[in-house]
């Protein structure tokens, strides 16, 4: 996947979000976004994902330009959007009847995802108020993974929910990836959890820019009660403080994730 001189500027904003910005990903890396609030990550991620078209530049996916949404990306959003009407079967089996599979499979993908994500088969008939928060963001991975997209989106999934559910689902994130390998690029603002999970950090600053792209030199597993045991953590840790942490300018309205 190629990002080429993206530049996204919103109606009446003074400056633009993503500012002339170039990002090679590579198949099946996992990538993560850190940044300040407002620095443009989230809709870096939009435009990847084909919900933003970009001002000026383009992003390219196997060759082919990316004008909207496709099979081949899912996306995890901050919060859960789960129709709270619906079954987490029904839910999880949105996309599934949108690309027309076939009831029985469909029925066999839907606990498939269920067990892969780590929940009992017994959620399948459950409604969204019934779950808990790390419940609803499983099921919302879930979601995102039913038509086996080769790129996996996700915008700062895990920010609402408590420190141990959090690494629980970091943990559930890694475990899928390491299976099928797919394409992860995940925002976020924690610089804790982009070393923990990440195969390789992007650095975004408060001008839309591309402040720098490291690789993780921390081998795998990393358990969170350990991460502090690891030899290049706290040389790694602080590089990536000391980008974040550059003068920024107050957050106005027309700032944008």
């Amino acid at each position: 996947m190629a990002v080429e001189s993206l530049t996204v500027r919103y109606p009446g904003a003074d400056r633009s979000v993503v500012d002339g910005l170039d990002l090679t990903i590579e198949s099946g890396a996992f990538l993560t976004i850190l940044g300040p609030s407002g620095c443009g990550k989230s809709t870096l991620l939009n435009v990847i994902a084909g919900f933003v078209r970009p001002t000026t530049g383009s992003v390219t996916f196997g060759g082919e330009p990316v004008t909207g949404p496709g099979r081949e990306r899912g996306v995890v959003f901050q919060r859960d959007v789960l129709f709270p009407w619906a079954s987490v079967g029904s839910n999880i089996g949105f996309a599934l009847r949108a690309a027309k599979v076939p009831r029985t499979q469909r029925r066999d993908r839907i606990a498939e995802l269920i067990s892969a994500v780590g929940l009992a088969a017994d959620v399948v008939h459950k409604r969204p108020h019934e779950l808990s928060g790390g419940m609803r963001q499983r099921v919302g991975i879930a979601r995102a993974l039913a038509n086996s997209p080769r790129v996996l989106l996700m915008d700062e999934p895990f920010g609402a929910l408590d420190a141990l559910t959090r690494q629980q689902m970091q943990d559930l994130v890694v475990e899928l990836w390491e299976r099928s390998r797919p394409t992860v690029v995940f925002v976020t603002h924690d610089v804790d959890e982009a070393i923990r999970i990440a195969s390789s950090i992007v650095v975004m600053d408060h001008t839309g820019a591309i402040a720098d792209h490291l690789g993780n030199p921390l081998p795998r597993p990393r358990p969170a009660s350990r991460l502090g045991e690891f030899d290049d953590y706290a040389a790694l840790r602080r590089r990536l403080h000391d980008l974040l942490h550059g003068q920024q300018p107050a957050l106005t309205s027309g700032d944008h994730g």
